[in-house]
C-alpha cells in the first residue's frame, strides 16, 4: 500500500509568508488547502473564517476531510497546520494583535487536537526576544524579555509559548519557527515604506552610525524552512528512559556537535582554501601522482552540512553536554522546539536599505558621470540620541493634528539596534540551509514590486 499524502492546511495562506508556502507546497506535488479572511489566489481550496473561532476551524478541518476522503487506499484528511495569520505592524488598536496571535493559538490548537491533526508548523518571530537592547549572536536558550518592546511581540511570543505548550498533548506534535526582517516578493510593509522613503527623496538620510548588523530572511528560505520543520516533526523524537532504541549519543554522533558546520555562502561563494589534499594545480614541471584528485577536490561542490573542521564546546555553547543535560527540553529533536530562521548573513543596517534603493533607481536625473543624481547626495547622519528627541517631537505634533507620526521613537529604536540571531539550531537539528543570499533575494522583490506597481 502507498503512504498516506500529507494534506496541508495553511492557515494565513493568502498573505505574504503563506502565500510562499503554498507555491513550495504546490511546487512539490503536496495537497494544500488556505484558510484566510481574503481568498487572492484561486490555484488551491479556500475556506473564508475567523481564527479565533474553533468552531469555524474545526468545521474547515471537517472540510478537508471531506474533500481528500480516499487517497492511495487510505482516509485521510489535514495532517499538518502551518500557522502564519497574524496583524501586521502599525495595527492602532493593540488589542487586534493579541486576539489573533493568542486567543487564535488556542482555538488552533483545540481545533487541530479535536480533528486529529498530528502536526503544527507556527510561525512566530524573532521579535520575542527583543526588549530594544542588542540582540548579538543569540540562540534559542535566552527568554522573553521582561519588558517586550511592543505589543506584536509580546503577542507572538505569548502565542509561541502556548504552542510549545501543546507539543504531545492530543496526539499533536508542534514546532515554531522565528523568521527576522523578512523581505521578497509580496511584501507589502517593509519595500512600501522604503519607496515612499525613495520618491520623498530621503535616501540620503541615515539614523544612527550604522555599526549595526541585523539579520534579513528571504521569504523563500522562510517557506523552505516551514516545510522541512514539517517534514522533521514526523521523525522520532529524542526517546525517554523506556526507549532505548535511539539514543542522546546517537542523535549527538548523526548531527556531527563535534565538527564545525560550513559557513553559509548563499550571498557570496564559497570559497575553499588550498590545502595538501585539495587544491588548484599551478605550474609543474611534472605533475604529482595524485594531481587530478586534488584539483577534482578542490573544485567539487560542497554540502553545508559536510562536517568540516573539529570544534571545542565551551559549557556556555548551546550544544556542550551540560546545555543538553540540563535543558527543560532536548535541543536535538524538532518537536516542541523553537528556531531561528534567517538568511544566516548579518549586513549592516542602512547598507542593506541602499542596496534596495539603488536596484529601485530607475534612469532618471542623469550626471554626465551616468551616475543618478540620488546616488551622488552626501549622506546626513542623525545621531540615534538626537533621533529620538526628533522622534518624540514628530509623535506630539502628530497627536496635536490628529495625524499617524512618519519619524517614531520605535523606528529609531529599531534601525540603530544591533538585531543577529545564531542559526545552528535550525542548520543542525532541521538542516535548514539558506538557498537564496540576499542580493538575490532583493533583486527579486524589487522587480516584483516594478511589476506590481508598473514602474520602469
Amino acid at each position: 500500500m502507498s503512504e498516506q499524502k500529507e494534506v496541508y492546511l495553511v492557515i494565513g495562506g493568502s498573505g505574504f509568508v503563506g502565500r510562499h508556502i503554498v507555491e513550495h507546497l504546490l511546487a512539490r506535488g503536496d495537497i494544500a488547502c488556505v484558510f484566510d479572511i481574503v481568498q487572492r489566489h484561486h490555484d488551491v481550496d479556500f475556506y473564508s473564517g475567523d481564527i479565533t473561532d474553533e468552531s469555524q476551524l474545526l468545521d474547515v478541518l471537517t472540510k478537508v476531510h471531506a474533500t481528500f476522503p480516499i487517497f492511495c487506499g487510505q482516509q485521510t484528511g489535514t495532517t499538518c497546520i502551518i500557522h502564519t495569520a497574524s496583524p501586521p505592524h502599525g495595527a492602532k488598536d493593540p488589542s487586534i494583535y493579541y486576539k489573533v496571535n493568542v486567543d487564535g493559538c488556542k482555538a488552533v490548537i483545540s481545533a487541530a487536537q479535536a480533528a486529529g491533526v498530528q502536526k503544527l508548523v507556527y510561525t512566530s518571530s524573532a521579535g520575542v526576544v527583543f526588549d530594544g537592547g542588542d540582540v548579538v549572536n543569540l540562540d534559542e536558550r535566552a527568554p522573553f524579555p521582561e519588558k517586550p518592546f511592543d505589543a506584536y511581540n509580546d503577542s507572538k511570543a505569548q502565542g509561541e509559548k502556548i504552542i510549545l505548550e501543546a507539543n504531545g498533548k492530543g496526539g499533536l506534535l508542534t514546532v515554531a519557527l522565528r523568521p527576522a526582517g523578512i523581505f521578497g516578493e509580496g511584501d507589502r510593509q517593509m519595500m512600501v515604506g522604503l519607496y515612499q522613503a525613495y520618491q520623498r527623496g530621503q535616501t540620503h538620510f541615515q539614523v544612527g552610525d550604522n555599526n549595526n548588523l541585523f539579520d534579513y530572511t528571504y521569504v523563500g528560505n522562510l517557506a523552505h524552512a516551514h516545510l522541512i520543520a514539517a517534514d522533521k516533526l514526523s521523525s522520532p523524537s529524542l526517546p525517554t528512559s523506556s526507549q532505548e532504541t535511539l539514543t542522546a549519543d546517537t542523535l549527538k554522533a548523526t548531527l556531527h556537535l563535534d565538527r564545525a558546520l560550513q559557513p553559509v555562502s548563499a550571498t557570496i561563494a564559497a570559497k575553499r582554501i588550498p590545502t595538501c589534499e585539495a587544491r588548484p594545480l599551478g605550474p609543474y614541471v611534472t605533475l604529482p601522482p595524485n594531481a587530478v584528485e586534488m584539483e577534482a577536490a578542490f573544485n567539487a561542490p560542497r554540502d553545508p552540512h559536510t562536517p568540516a573542521h573539529p570544534i571545542i564546546r565551551s559549557r556556555f555553547d548551546q550544544f556542550s553536554d551540560n546545555a543538553i543535560e540540563f535543558a527543560e527540553s532536548s535541543p536535538l529533536q524538532v518537536a516542541g522546539q523553537a528556531f531561528f530562521i534567517t538568511n544566516g548573513e548579518p549586513v549592516y543596517f542602512w547598507d542593506f536599505m541602499r542596496v534596495i534603493w539603488l536596484a529601485l533607481d530607475p534612469p532618471l536625473s542623469k550626471s554626465p558621470s551616468g551616475v543618478s543624481a540620488r546616488a551622488q547626495r552626501p549622506t546626513w547622519v542623525i545621531p540615534r540620541g538626537f533621533g529620538m528627541v526628533l522622534g518624540f517631537l514628530s509623535e506630539c505634533w502628530a497627536s496635536l493634528i490628529g495625524k499617524e507620526a512618519g519619524f517614531t521613537r520605535y523606528r529609531v529604536g529599531y534601525s540603530c539596534a544591533t538585531r543577529y540571531h545564531n542559526i545552528e539550531k535550525a542548520r543542525r537539528v532541521l538542516g535548514y540551509e539558506p538557498e537564496v543570499g540576499l542580493e538575490e533575494g532583493v533583486r527579486r522583490m524589487v522587480e516584483w514590486f516594478k511589476k506590481e506597481n508598473n514602474l520602469p
